[in-house]
């Protein structure tokens, strides 16, 4: 397979902003359950967004980098950080583990949403300023960003374990429905799966992430 010098780049762009991207998802997680009141995550150097303390060797750089060389940088496939371990029983005795949980689990994708608009908005002012303007090579790169990190927020919210939209349905669902969720959740792999090899289905998790980017840049584009 060639690639070319455009694909390497692209391959090299896409790379960096997942990296940080999936980073920023996993510090999302510890801060979190560092303020609930466990001690876990800062004891294990997760309470920092140094990527160095949340990347995991397959998950975050060979998987996508793979997906990225296989697809001329179209796709970099799916990948993972590393999981941020939690201990539910030191969560704040002011609310239930199952919440505290629910709470954790919903920060990462949070957190990637936050990431998408703060870099939005920070092209916007570099827009505005006059600092790139819609030529410049940075733009496409930023554009990149805010719908990585959108994607990474409605995939991960996806409800099926292990992803974390799996824990926030636990944790809102009434207690009376629980034992029925825990037999329906065993097949959360399987949901996971047809998203990531099935268009169809794909579409109907992620599709309302691209609809948020549209939306959100095209709001931006007004005010630039």
């Amino acid at each position: 397979m060639d690639l070319s010098s455009d694909d390497i780049r692209n391959i090299v762009q896409i790379l960096i902003i997942l990296i940080l991207s999936i980073c920023v998802h996993e510090f999302g997680h510890a801060i979190v359950a560092d303020k609930l009141g466990d001690p876990l995550p800062r004891s294990q150097g997760r309470t920092t967004l140094n990527p160095i303390a949340h990347a995991d060797p397959i998950g975050t750089l060979l998987f996508p980098l793979i997906g990225l060389v296989a697809t001329q940088g179209a796709s970099p496939g799916f990948g993972w950080g590393r999981p941020v371990e939690v201990s539910p029983r030191h969560f704040t005795r002011r609310m239930s583990m199952r919440t505290g949980h629910m709470l954790v689990a919903a920060a990462g994708p949070l957190m990637n949403i936050l990431f998408g608009f703060f870099i939005s908005i920070v092209l916007l002012l570099l827009l505005r300023v006059g600092a790139l303007d819609g030529q410049s090579p940075l733009v496409q790169p930023l554009l990149m960003a805010v719908h990585i990190n959108f994607v990474l927020a409605f995939f991960n919210l996806i409800p099926a374990p292990p992803l974390d939209g799996g824990a926030v349905l636990e944790g809102l669902l009434p207690a009376r429905h629980l034992p029925t969720w825990h037999k329906i959740s065993v097949y959360g792999p399987f949901v996971l799966m047809a998203v990531i090899f099935i268009p169809q289905v794909r579409e109907v998790f992620l599709g309302p992430a691209g609809w948020l980017f549209r939306s959100w840049i095209g709001f931006i584009g007004t005010l630039a």
